[in-house]
């Protein structure tokens, strides 16, 4: 048999070899597909794990959320009811303010014609005391009238006399007093207007004669007395 037509035959020991290296191939393989397969169950778990952490944030996160948007509507509630118990109040006061105003204005109106009542009260009474007052004069002056009608020669003490008495009875009436204080007495600043200073035996400061007689009424001087006064020596 030539060398051409001669078989390979494997020995033993190679065919152990390639058996092994087979086998070795295939725990290769093997250990790789469970390596692989362990991080992708690594990677699912731990995707898992951040899905599940994000979730329960976002429940956190929409829970804080709710609660503060629960907290602000209530006090948005609180703050609307205080607005409106004040705008109440603020009615309530104008309304107290209109009706305050409105009573003013009444008072005022009501004082003013009570003024206008009063004033033209007082006008009456004051034309009425004065008709009054020149009625009981004007017979007086008449009087006056009739004694200067008499003769010159004739005697006209008695009629001015009588004329006077009456004119006292008018002012006396009316509440009018004389004011015709006697010689000695001491000068009234308020009730006696001196005239001139005179040396007499009257003591000095005192009064020594009645210029003219004043009057008063009630605590009122209507007009002063004018006196003279002495200088305590002649």
């Amino acid at each position: 048999m030539s060398d051409d037509d001669a078989v390979d035959v494997e020995s033993p020991d190679d065919a152990e070899g390639d058996a092994a290296r087979t086998n070795g191939t295939a725990e290769a393989t093997a250990e790789e597909s469970t390596g692989e397969s362990a991080d992708r169950d690594a990677d699912g778990r731990e995707r898992t794990a951040g899905d599940g952490d994000a979730r329960r944030s976002e429940e956190a996160l929409a829970a804080a959320v709710a609660e503060h948007d629960e907290a602000l509507a209530r006090e948005v509630a609180a703050l609307e009811a205080d607005l409106a118990e004040t705008r109440e109040e603020l009615r309530e006061r104008d309304e107290a303010v209109d009706e305050l105003t409105s009573k003013l204005a009444r008072v005022k109106a009501d004082f003013s014609n009570y003024k206008e009542r009063a004033k033209r009260k007082q006008e009456e009474i004051r034309e009425r005391a004065s008709e009054a007052l020149v009625e009981r004069l004007a017979p007086v002056r008449n009087d006056l009238l009739r004694a200067l009608d008499q003769d010159e020669g004739s005697d006209l003490r008695p009629g001015v006399e009588s004329t006077l008495e009456k004119f006292d009875e008018v002012l006396a009436d009316e509440g009018v007093e004389a004011i015709d204080p006697d010689p000695g007495e001491e000068v009234d600043p308020a009730r006696h207007q001196v005239m001139l200073r005179v040396d007499s035996d009257r003591p000095e400061g005192t009064i020594h004669e009645v210029y003219e007689p004043g009057y008063e009424m009630g605590d009122r001087v209507l007009s002063e007395a004018k006196v003279t006064v002495s200088t305590g020596g002649e």
